[in-house]
């Protein structure tokens, strides 16, 4: 007696708990993968975008000529540029207001911060979701594992004669569900940790430019009130 232990035939013939655990885990797998290529682009513009920036801001220019040009709406402004657009907008605003250079400065600060934080916000977005799928995934799989073991030594307590051929599928299709969680975990659990380190990294890299930015505005207030 042969006995069919191709995959599809395996899901097919699984009990229903079973199915809906595979079920799952695919579009747990799926979800992660979209967003796993989503935030791969999102990041690399990032970057990209900051170093573009920073070639353009380092180059010599006048401030003032950096942020009109900025806020060309045909351009595809970073985050690095919407938070020099932010601290710049808010320095213009309080120089015209306060002559004291403290509140000038501070409130540049804030403002940037504040974008700093949004664009934190926008990199980090979705990546917790990697997190809880590389976490969760392979629980799940247990279960659906457990629960077609569990049914298929049920099915052999009712016969009278049990052979490997009358165990084997109920076992293989449990087992089908283990392995789906772990391709959905693993490629999650690897980016999560990737996207993390590189958030990190565009992090410390807009906070270095706050510093550096803050240093060049109190040159400016600094050569204004001499």
């Amino acid at each position: 007696m042969t006995v069919d232990l191709s995959i599809t035939q395996l899901i097919a013939e699984a009990s229903l708990v079973v199915q809906l655990v595979m079920l799952v885990l695919l579009l747990a797998s799926i979800s992660s993968w979209a967003i796993i290529i989503r935030k791969a682009r999102e990041l690399r513009r990032a970057r990209g975008g900051a170093e573009a920036f920073e070639d353009s801001f380092w180059s010599g220019g006048n401030l003032t000529e950096i942020y009109q040009n900025s806020e060309q709406p045909d351009i595809d402004s970073g985050g690095m540029e919407r938070i020099f657009r932010a601290g710049f907008r808010e320095f213009s605003r309080m120089r015209r207001q306060s002559p004291a250079p403290e509140p000038v400065i501070e409130a540049a600060q804030r403002a940037m911060r504040v974008a700093l934080n949004r664009e934190m916000d926008r990199v980090e977005q979705s990546v917790p979701f990697l997190a809880t799928i590389g976490s969760t995934s392979p629980y799940i799989g247990l279960f659906g594992t457990v629960w077609g073991i569990m049914n298929a030594f049920l099915a052999l307590g009712a016969m009278q004669q049990a052979t490997l051929a009358t165990v084997a599928p109920g076992i293989a299709e449990a087992l089908i569900a283990t392995a789906l969680g772990l391709f959905a975990a693993i490629p999650a659990v690897i980016a999560y940790n990737r996207f993390a380190n590189q958030s990190e990294q565009m992090t410390n890299r807009y906070e270095m430019f706050i510093d550096e930015f803050t240093g060049i505005l109190q040159r400016h207030l600094q050569a204004g009130a001499s």
